[in-house]
């Protein structure tokens, strides 16, 4: 039998050919790894995981992330920064790590990788459109004083009455954390399959699950409870 207190979604963050292995721009390492575990979330029938959800960066070629579009002085990607600024409220800031160029509309590394099921989601958000401000989480950006890109998600997700949030996908530690703290921060139950992602910065994801944790996001294993009970619903 069902359980009314429990409907879940997936989100499966940024499975995209420039975050994965051997080609990508920013491929995160053994990102093309963790697709048949996702697969196989994927593969649950609708009456158990009603939403299917993937998201991709889809930046414009002159977004602020981009470490080449910065050029007084210039800057590189991994160890440099920049100053966001909210738009609509100069006021508002936050500092953000630059990058190579990457998921750049209508490129190839843009795509999602052929190897995930794509015909299970239900749909797919693009996100990072906006070239004044970087965009992690599938939710919304860091600003907040007007909020700025909001992608809808949070509609999504309550018209269709879910409780739990499942997320996987790339990276761990970027834009699966900001979307699992937000999914938390929105009254969801926000939970990170551990297996089911990877980690730009592999050495520090150990603090990163515990400020996650300190977020509200439950950091789970594949063999786990949390899991288990998305199976439970398929038997």
């Amino acid at each position: 039998m069902a359980d009314p207190a429990f409907r879940p979604a997936l989100l499966v963050v940024d499975m995209q050919e420039d975050f994965c292995p051997p080609n990508g721009s920013l491929a995160v390492a053994e990102g093309r790894d963790i697709t048949p575990l996702i697969n196989t979330l994927l593969a649950l029938p609708s009456t158990t995981l009603p939403l299917k959800i993937a998201t991709k960066d889809w930046h414009p070629p002159n977004h602020i992330s981009f470490a080449i579009n910065h050029h007084d002085p210039p800057k590189q990607p991994f160890t440099d920064t920049t100053t966001i600024t909210n738009p609509s409220n100069p006021s508002e800031t936050y500092t953000t790590r630059l990058w190579p160029a990457h998921c750049i509309q209508h490129t190839p590394g843009a795509n999602l990788i052929p190897e995930l099921d794509t015909t299970r989601l239900t749909h797919t958000i693009e996100k990072g459109t906006d070239p004044r401000v970087e965009m992690y989480s599938a939710f919304y950006t860091p600003l907040t004083s007007p909020r700025v890109s909001d992608s809808g998600l949070t509609t999504l997700l309550r018209e269709a009455g879910t409780t739990h949030v499942y997320v996987v996908g790339l990276a761990a530690d970027y834009c699966v954390r900001s979307t699992a703290a937000d999914a938390a921060r929105e009254g969801f139950v926000a939970v990170v399959i551990e297996e089911a992602t990877r980690a730009v910065d592999p050495a520090g994801w150990a603090a990163c699950k515990g400020e996650m944790e300190a977020e509200g996001v439950r950091v789970v294993g594949w063999e786990g409870e949390e899991v288990r009970r998305l199976f439970r619903g398929n038997e």
